[in-house]
């Protein structure tokens, strides 16, 4: 028969009719002769009874064999529950069967289809494992509810705004100066590989070449680099671009998005515009390009105030900073205060010094040599009783990366976050490159399209840490949401760039040529910027991780564990694209 409704969606207006639903068996429960049910659908739970002295005893052999997760089809007659559930949307009413066909059996589960925010649940790859049952848990259907309508809102809003959704091919090329590609090799060229997308970021300059002027595209990216909670080797990404914008008036479509998502997925009123804060003093007062501003502990300079100190650590190093981590002093024992050291040498400081305020006064490994500068540095830090300070004594870069990710861990451990809030920031005036240690020289700290402000683009051919982008980040409770750029429209600026990064004229032809080309023949002012999807799905959902709102996610090493992705292939597939597999020695 035909399904009336979904089961989540029965409700007391429904009593007395007669309806047809379908789905899995949650859980069975005999009492008392009666039997009943719950049944499960991607709406919710809706109660069953069957009782022996209504139905025909068939129908209760049948009845009596349900087991978890089998697949039912059921008949009945709406009814007012005598006791009702006040915790289940349906806990008004229930179903009295009269008729109740199996449609499939089911094989006990690995694990009890049930949410598992009490962290009691199966291993991560135990879920990844049988990710088609971990999906049925309706925590994760309301994640995917969730996403659903988010890219909903944001297909309304950019439609209304006469964007054009176009799609970019996914089969590219390999172009330095970004992650690692994924490599698809090519049968009809042999030797010769596609790239697969780690993002749409020429393709769409090119659409503002075509006049386009306003694009968009909801659209999977690749990229081969290591894993994190909040990184997966593909993603998805809303993808933005227009031509004869600044960057003020880009922001401002991307935060008019952002307030409407919010609005129409969680009823929330944002405020706009949002605050736009300088790249620099981001890290020198978060420690950090993307700060997380729902909590304060901000990173203080204290170079100049230890300079005369008899502690050469202080004395000498070229920066010496601290965070103040109010009230916590007698929650870090000694023990726990060497935990975090080990957890700053990650970032590269040689140590981690430290005080704690008792009534008054300093005490702690270094206290003694601060002796002469106590009240400087009571007044300087506002410091009152049972303050911990946390010291890093090195360079500038050093000092911020390590004491800002020790202000993100110790607001966690300390609960000062409060996870209700959604805090939104442009970081804005950025460098336009940043230096590799691994590759010797500097590489675009965005991509090597992004255009240099007037005032330091001379840089280029000198001193390359002078030079700064128009470029923007849009941050959410301490991730970066998305960034972009007003891109290079001119060739003679974009030989440039290229030249900086020690591209050969030969070498930017050869990787960059169509795009050079491009540039021949009007290419506008533009501009864009990309969103992560799944990251901004991640942090309206309250979760930590991506993997709970991608349907069918890799795990931290990059794998597959329901279908061993990725995997050998055969030897004639290899030999038909020209391909050997060479193994190192283990």
């Amino acid at each position: 028969m035909k399904r009336s409704m979904y089961a989540g969606r029965v409700r007391k207006e429904h009593v007395g009719q007669e309806i047809t639903l379908k789905g899995w068996v949650g859980r069975r429960r005999d009492l008392g002769g009666l039997i009943f049910i719950d049944l499960r659908d991607r709406e919710g739970i809706m109660q069953l009874v069957i009782n022996p002295e209504s139905v025909e005893a068939d129908l209760m052999a049948r009845a009596e064999s349900l087991r978890s997760e089998f697949v039912i089809e059921v008949t009945g007659t709406v009814v007012e529950r005598e006791q009702a559930n006040n915790n289940l949307p349906t806990g008004a009413v229930e179903l009295q069967v009269t008729s109740l066909t199996v449609l499939n059996t089911a094989k006990t589960t690995p694990f009890e289809i049930k949410d598992i925010k009490d962290g009691n649940g199966p291993s991560d790859d135990m879920r990844l494992r049988y990710r088609y049952l971990d999906l049925r848990r309706p925590e994760m259907l309301n994640n995917f509810k969730l996403r659903a309508a988010v890219t909903h809102s944001i297909r309304n809003y950019l439609d209304d705004l006469e964007f054009i959704d176009v799609e970019t091919p996914m089969l590219t090329k390999s172009t330095p100066e970004g992650a690692r590609d994924y490599l698809v090799p090519s049968r009809v060229s042999k030797g010769h590989f596609y790239a697969l997308p780690q993002s749409p970021q020429i393709t769409k300059q090119l659409l503002m070449n075509a006049g386009f002027d306003r694009y968009y595209q909801i659209v999977k990216c690749f990229r081969d680099e290591d894993l994190r909670g909040d990184r997966q080797p593909e993603f998805t990404q809303v993808d933005l671009e227009t031509s004869f914008l600044n960057e003020v008036e880009i922001q401002e479509i991307v935060e008019g998005l952002i307030a409407k998502v919010l609005k129409d997925t969680k009823g929330i009123d944002v405020a706009l515009p949002f605050d736009r804060m300088p790249y620099d003093k981001a890290l020198n007062l978060y420690g950090s390009d993307k700060p997380d501003r729902r909590f304060d502990m901000l990173l203080q300079d204290l170079t100049e105030l230890v300079k005369e100190v008899d502690f050469k650590v202080f004395s000498e190093a070229p920066v010496v900073k601290a965070i103040v981590v109010k009230g916590a002093a007698d929650n870090y024992s000694r023990k726990d205060i060497d935990k975090l050291t080990e957890y700053a040498k990650q970032f590269g400081a040689k140590g981690l010094a430290w005080v704690k305020v008792d009534k008054g006064e300093l005490a702690g490994p270094v206290a003694k040599f601060l002796t002469g500068i106590t009240e400087n540095l009571t007044e300087h830090l506002q410091l009152e009783d049972k303050d911990l300070v946390l010291f890093v004594a090195d360079e500038l870069e050093i000092a911020n990366n390590t004491l800002g990710a020790l202000r993100n861990r110790l607001a966690k451990e300390q609960g000062l976050i409060d996870d209700s809030k959604f805090d939104f920031l442009w970081i804005v005036d950025w460098p336009m490159f940043e230096w590799s240690e691994e590759e010797g020289r500097y590489m675009s700290a965005h991509h090597p399209f992004t255009l240099p402000t007037e005032e330091t683009a001379h840089h280029l051919a000198g001193d390359l840490a002078q030079v700064r982008a128009v470029a923007y980040d849009i941050v959410l409770n301490g991730y970066e949401l998305g960034g972009g750029s007003l891109r290079i429209n001119q060739k003679d600026m974009q030989e440039r760039m290229f030249k900086a990064l020690g591209f050969s004229s030969e070498d930017a032809h050869e990787q960059f040529g169509f795009l050079l080309e491009a540039m021949d023949y009007g290419f506008p002012p533009h501009g864009g910027l990309a969103i992560g999807l799944d990251r901004f799905v991640m942090l309206l959902a309250g979760e930590d991780n991506i993997r709970e709102v991608i349907a069918f996610p890799k795990n931290n090493k990059a794998s597959d564990p329901m279908t061993q992705a990725p995997s050998t292939v055969a030897a004639a597939q290899l030999e038909e694209l020209a391909l050997s597999i060479e193994l190192e020695n283990e």
